[in-house]
C-alpha cells in the first residue's frame, strides 16, 4: 500500500489524493504539519532531503518527492497520462508551467494570506508581485481554455489535476476569478470528472 506524507490543506498534496482517488487506489496518509516544522525532522529528511511535502512512499519503501513527479508515476499506464511522445510532452509542458509560472505565485499567496498566521502583514511587500505574476499565469490559462476543454491531448489528464489544485483555491490568495469565464467552466468540468474528490477528502 502507498503511504502519502501529506498536509491536508496543501494543494500539492491534494493533487496526489485526487489522483489516487480517481485511480481507485488504497493508500495511507501520514499527516505532516509544515507550520510546526515537521518537514525538517531527521526522519522526514531521510525521505525527502528538500524538506517538503508531499512524499509518496511505495510498497517497497522507495520514496518519490515533488508532486508532479509523483503524479506522473501514478498515472503511467492509465488514461490520465496519454500514450505518445507528443501528447505526453504536452502534459509535461503544462505541468512545468504549473510549477514554474503558476504555483510560485498563486499557491504562495494563498499560503501567506490564508494558512500562515500573520502572513499578510509579514509578506505585504511581496503581494503585489505575486498577484501580478499569478494573474499573468491565469491569463495564459484563460487564453488556452477559450479554445480547449482541457490542457493537453484533448482530454482530462494529470495536467488538469496539477493546475486545478491551486487554481480552485486561488480566491484564498485574493485572486478574483470572476473575469475568467473559460477557467471557471474548466473548473466545473474538472469537478465533474468521475471519482473527483474535494481538497478536504481523506481515505477511510
Amino acid at each position: 500500500m502507498y503511504t502519502l506524507y501529506s498536509m491536508q490543506n496543501s494543494g500539492n498534496c491534494y493533487k496526489l489524493r485526487l489522483m489516487m482517488a480517481q485511480l481507485g487506489l488504497f493508500f495511507h496518509i501520514h499527516d505532516i504539519d509544515i507550520l510546526a516544522g515537521e518537514t525538517r525532522g531527521e526522519e522526514f529528511l531521510k525521505l525527502n532531503p528538500n524538506g517538503k511535502v508531499p512524499v509518496l512512499v511505495l510498497d517497497d519503501g522507495r520514496a518519490i518527492s515533488e508532486s508532479d513527479a509523483a503524479l506522473f508515476y501514478l498515472a503511467t499506464g492509465s488514461p490520465w497520462l496519454p500514450k505518445g511522445r507528443y501528447k505526453q510532452a504536452q502534459v509535461l509542458q503544462w505541468m512545468f508551467f504549473e510549477q514554474y509560472s503558476h504555483e510560485p505565485y498563486i499557491a504562495v499567496a494563498r499560503f501567506w494570506l490564508s494558512l500562515y498566521p500573520g502572513g499578510r502583514e509579514k509578506k505585504a511587500a511581496e503581494l503585489p508581485l505575486w498577484h501580478e505574476r499569478g494573474y499573468q499565469a491565469l491569463d495564459v490559462m484563460e487564453q488556452h481554455l477559450t479554445q480547449n476543454e482541457f490542457f493537453a491531448a484533448g482530454r482530462y489528464t494529470i495536467a488538469d489535476i496539477a493546475l486545478y489544485a491551486y487554481t480552485h483555491m486561488a480566491h484564498e490568495g485574493n485572486f478574483d476569478l470572476s473575469s475568467y469565464p473559460a477557467i471557471n467552466d474548466w473548473l466545473e468540468r474538472v469537478r465533474g470528472q468521475p471519482g473527483h474528490v474535494p481538497i478536504g477528502w481523506r481515505p477511510e
